[in-house]
């Protein structure tokens, strides 16, 4: 087991409104090269997300627990607000973990990771490129899908999608 002083934590933060296989591929990936990960479930009422907070929190629990069943990894989904770095630090996160889609996603994560450095130089950004079947999902264009009828069944995972289509009145 590794020094307590010196465990490998890091944040991995988003809305996850819903929970995707993108979102999952980034955890399990990010899981691997920590010791602890923990996943901040941001409030983010601007978004006007489609599930509550507590939801959002209890779909990532569910999804991400074959994952730490399977490596080991600690991986503890928390609700966060406020500024990242603060949250990061609040659970002992020197590594904030990102994913990235597209050049688009690069841009906004990019000008992000340079804030965030300058408000705390020990906590370092990391990107992981999500997977080559997975870099089209956005939780935002899921939802959208799903919301006019469409079929989501290949962007989710089987809990998430019943929950889904539960919460649009099509179960």
């Amino acid at each position: 087991m590794p020094d307590t002083k010196r465990l490998r934590i890091g944040l991995y933060p988003g809305t996850f409104d819903p929970v995707t296989n993108g979102h999952l591929d980034v955890i399990g990936r990010a899981a691997r090269l920590l010791d602890k990960l923990v996943v901040g479930v941001a409030i983010n009422t601007g978004k006007g997300p489609m599930f509550s907070l507590a939801e959002r929190v209890e779909m990532v629990e569910a999804e991400i627990a074959a994952i730490a069943a399977s490596n080991g990894t600690a991986i503890e989904v928390l609700p966060m607000e406020g500024l990242l770095v603060q949250f990061a630090r609040s659970v002992g996160a020197a590594m904030i973990v990102r994913g990235l889609r597209a050049v688009s996603d690069f841009d906004y994560e990019f000008q992000m990771a340079g804030m965030n450095y300058r408000m705390d130089p020990g906590v370092e950004t990391v990107f992981l490129m999500a997977s080559e079947r997975h870099q089209f999902i956005a939780s935002r264009l899921v939802k959208e899908v799903a919301i006019l009828g469409g079929d989501i069944s290949t962007f989710v995972p089987p809990l998430t999608l019943a929950r889904t289509l539960a919460k649009l009145g099509r179960s």
